[in-house]
């Protein structure tokens, strides 16, 4: 499976923006599909996923209130919608797939995004 992710820029914060992950299943058709994010500096953190069959939410308590996760099922995508944005959501965005039996670390990731917030 491939991951395509994109929507990433500058916002002053406050602002929004939407991430985009382009998932083509081809011989894989994952589990779920979660948003992680790397500052500078610090570890890589799970911000979102999102079952693929049940489109089942999950988000990391820093943001939940602020950012929608949601799955189309028509174009095979997934999408972050980054509300209220914080100077501390600055980061690269990644998008990664998993199985069922597997976690992400073992699955498929695309390449990152990069997110600014201003103050």
């Amino acid at each position: 499976v491939q991951l395509q992710a994109s929507g990433g820029g500058l916002v002053q914060a406050g602002g929004f923006l939407r991430l985009s992950c382009a998932v083509s299943e081809r011989t894989f058709s994952p589990f779920a599909v979660g948003w992680f994010r790397q500052a500078p500096g610090k570890e890589r953190e799970f911000v979102a996923a999102i079952t693929w069959a049940g489109g089942t939410p999950y988000y990391a308590d820093s943001v939940k209130g602020r950012f929608t996760i949601s799955r189309d099922y028509v174009k095979d995508a997934v999408y972050l919608q980054m509300n209220s944005l914080k100077p501390e959501d600055t980061a690269v965005y990644y998008c990664a797939a998993r199985s069922q039996d597997y976690g992400y670390e073992s699955g498929y990731w695309g390449q990152g995004t990069q997110v600014t917030v201003s103050s």
